[in-house]
């Protein structure tokens, strides 16, 4: 009996599964042995391969979860992420987001933004902030560090263990560098500046050379402190990563497979 021609079984059940296979198996289009001797060809035993048949079907339903679950983006931040003095919908997670959904991604970007911290505080809170079910991590922090002048060196060396772990979990990663005050001096922006590219690149990362790109000192796109975006400067922030958060999404989607 030829394939085609045989009886439809809808899909969906072990019992399903097993009737179509015992339909191949009698047709005779797969060579197979009962209880008696090995028919022409490969031989086949029916019993395992009906009994094989719940599992296939389970690896079946498991690779159509993995692909139809969203893709779960951590934005690892300080409170430029968290949303420092705007609504939760019109902060830099949520913003990103919506925007990403508008462009047919299946996503969840979720907020593991802290006020206040530095790039040691996101590397002492790294394993908590990320979980277990996260597929790709925007890292945005250091902008406290050169607001408080820490040494760039320990900036670095941190952002070295942050990112390396995160690398070393197979997760792709988005590194947004931050500027330091001009007012620090020459050697220091110098320095504080080039660590971001510099850690990116070791590691393989995705970089975005400046988060607050457009923002940073503009009255129109900032709250009265002169630092946190506004709502209109959170939309310029997410309009100009968005093309490199798509790259990260596109990372994520490779590693699915």
């Amino acid at each position: 009996m030829p394939l085609f021609a045989l009886e439809p079984v809808p899909f969906g059940s072990k019992r399903s599964e097993r009737k179509r296979l015992a339909q191949v198996l009698d047709s005779g289009a797969i060579p197979c042995r009962s209880d008696g001797p090995i028919r022409a060809g490969i031989g086949l035993d029916r019993r395992a391969l009906l009994l094989a048949a719940p599992l296939a079907l389970l690896s079946r339903i498991s690779e159509s979860v993995a692909q139809t679950k969203p893709i779960k983006i951590v934005a690892l931040g300080d409170s430029l992420t968290a949303g420092f003095g705007v609504d939760d919908r019109d902060s830099f997670p949520s913003r990103l987001d919506a925007a990403l959904k508008a462009r047919g991604y299946h996503v969840i970007v979720s907020n593991a933004g802290v006020s206040g911290d530095t790039v040691d505080d996101g590397l002492a809170r790294l394993d908590w902030a990320l979980g277990d079910d996260v597929d790709a991590v925007i890292v945005a922090l250091g902008a406290n560090d050169a607001l408080r002048g820490l040494n760039p060196a320990a900036t670095r060396a941190n952002l070295d263990m942050l990112v390396g772990r995160i690398v070393n979990r197979g997760l792709p990663v988005l590194v947004a560098g931050m500027a330091a005050p001009r007012n620090l001096g020459e050697a220091y922006v110098a320095a504080f500046d080039g660590l971001f590219v510099d850690v990116a690149t070791k590691y393989g990362a995705l970089f975005y050379p400046f988060f607050l790109d457009g923002v940073v000192l503009n009255p129109r796109l900032n709250q009265p402190d002169g630092i946190h975006p506004n709502p209109a400067g959170v939309a310029v922030i997410v309009e100009r990563i968005l093309p490199s958060v798509e790259k990260l999404v596109a990372r994520a989607k490779a590693r699915r497979g």
